[in-house]
């Protein structure tokens, strides 16, 4: 307490003056109308700048909300696409989707791979289709309890069954390890009617990725050295470099299947 009387006594020429000036100010804009309606005018443009500054900092920090919101509903809409051909049982759908973001992703080495923030906890396994908004991603190689790795498709071991979108001609999708815009299907049968701008989508046959998920367009293509089958080079809808949220496709029937053809190979 004896601060603050020091510091009014050490001021006290200073304290006077704002005090005298605020009071005159006061009286000015009471007995003017044009400068009270100024000052009006201008303390509402303050204050509503004020509270348009609190609106967006309110908005950034509730885009992590909304984004998680957006992410449910994406996850939904996938599901019911990727489950379509399932009119019995809508309840209990073949495909689950789990939303997550990558935390770390190579895109430059022979093998490439992505770690993503989901894992055992959020019912994420080996052998899992990843996708993100534009296309595939990967395949789960490795899951932790809360991370998990991802074979990219800019790995050179790398091997997803993939399809015309306008034929049913499948092939196999590979990564020549050149560029990261380009991957190559290869194996794809010389009658498959080939042309440039074709888009190429994932084939179903694998219990990994179902049917339809782009992949990208046929930018050029050539005969193998067998002349059997064409090579085609696919310009990939996904940046690879730019990742950010993804998708994680979980097959509900795979045990099941894969019991099926245990017993079948015995």
């Amino acid at each position: 307490m004896q601060q603050i009387i020091n510091f009014f006594l050490r001021n006290k020429n200073t304290v006077l003056f704002l005090s005298l000036f605020c009071i005159a100010l006061f009286l000015t804009i009471q007995s003017h109308s044009y400068h009270k309606s100024k000052f009006i005018t201008s303390a509402n443009f303050l204050t509503g700048g004020i509270y348009e500054s609190l609106n967006s900092i309110n908005h950034y920090f509730g885009l992590k909300e909304d984004n998680k919101i957006l992410l449910e509903e994406n996850n939904r809409l996938k599901e019911t696409i990727y489950n379509s051909g399932d009119k019995k049982n809508q309840s209990s759908y073949q495909f689950k989707v789990i939303s997550g973001q990558v935390v770390k992703n190579s895109y430059s080495n022979s093998n490439n791979y992505l770690l993503i923030n989901k894992g055992i906890k959020d019912s994420v396994y080996q052998d899992q289709g990843v996708i993100s908004a534009k296309g595939i991603v990967g395949i789960v190689d490795k899951a932790s309890n809360g991370y998990a790795r991802v074979l990219s498709i800019l790995n050179t071991k790398s091997k997803i069954n993939a399809q015309l979108k306008k034929t049913n001609h499948f092939g196999i999708l590979t990564w020549d390890g050149i560029s990261p815009d380009l991957v190559q299907l290869v194996d794809l049968p010389k009658q498959a009617p080939v042309k440039i701008g074709d888009t190429i989508i994932t084939g179903g046959r694998s219990l990994i990725f179902p049917k339809g998920i782009l992949i990208g367009q046929v930018e050029s293509y050539v005969m193998d050295s067998t002349e059997n089958y064409l090579t085609l080079q696919i310009r990939l809808f996904n940046d690879m470099t730019n990742i950010g949220y993804i998708h994680v496709i979980s097959n509900q029937h795979r045990k099941e299947i894969l019991t099926l053809e245990q017993i079948n190979n015995e």
